[in-house]
């Protein structure tokens, strides 16, 4: 049996994922989280193999909560089920860890496949972003400004582009304020924009804050 952790804010969402898997006889479901912190102090139960997480949950954010999931269970699996189109969390979230990327549009037999896919060890990705990832590996083309930043600038710029201050991500995701300046400086050079409110712009037209 898959032990699985449903990482949702939302009750009615959390409780169709729970009647979805229980059609399944290989997968149940162990706990669920409501946000980032619960997610991280329920992650500690040995019974939980992978984890079903949501990209927007309060708390420190899901590449945060990726990050730190990865500290303390390398082991546990974690595949990332989102409203947002592949092209916008996607590279993002499996270069933080995550071991697969599935848009709530999809059956629930592809959510089913998908979860003991990455339960093998294995990554589950959709043939649109495979092709994204190699594209992202690739030196030459363009590409979206936001998928020229790291995973913390990424992040940082997600958090920028909810009209964030500095002060407040920094405690957020436990930096000093120097640390984030540094980030939002090498963002604001990677992406040539101009300061914080051309950032917000961004995000609210792809999609990201």
């Amino acid at each position: 049996m898959i032990g699985l952790l449903v990482a949702d804010d939302h009750p009615i969402v959390r409780e169709g994922l729970k009647r979805i898997v229980s059609t399944y006889d290989d997968i149940g479901v162990v706990d669920e989280a409501i946000d980032g912190d619960d997610v991280l102090s329920k992650v500690k139960n040995e019974g939980v193999d992978v984890v079903l997480l949501d990209v927007s949950m309060p708390g420190p954010g899901f590449l945060e909560t990726l990050r730190r999931l990865r500290e303390l269970r390398p082991g546990v699996r974690v595949l990332v089920l989102s409203v947002h189109p592949e092209d916008q969390y996607a590279v993002h979230a499996l270069r933080a860890g995550a071991s697969g990327y599935l848009t709530k549009d999809h059956s629930a037999n592809e959510l089913a496949e998908a979860i003991r896919k990455v339960h093998e060890g294995r990554r589950h990705l959709t043939e649109s972003l495979q092709d994204r990832l190699a594209d992202s590996l690739d030196s030459g083309g363009e590409k979206p400004l936001h998928e020229l930043l790291s995973s913390r600038e990424f992040q940082v710029f997600c958090m920028l582009g909810a009209g964030k201050s500095v002060t407040d991500i920094a405690e957020e995701l436990e930096l000093s304020p120097k640390t984030v300046s540094t980030y939002r400086a090498r963002i604001l050079e990677k992406t040539k924009l101009s300061g914080n409110a051309e950032v917000i712009r961004y995000a609210v037209q792809h999609g990201l804050s």
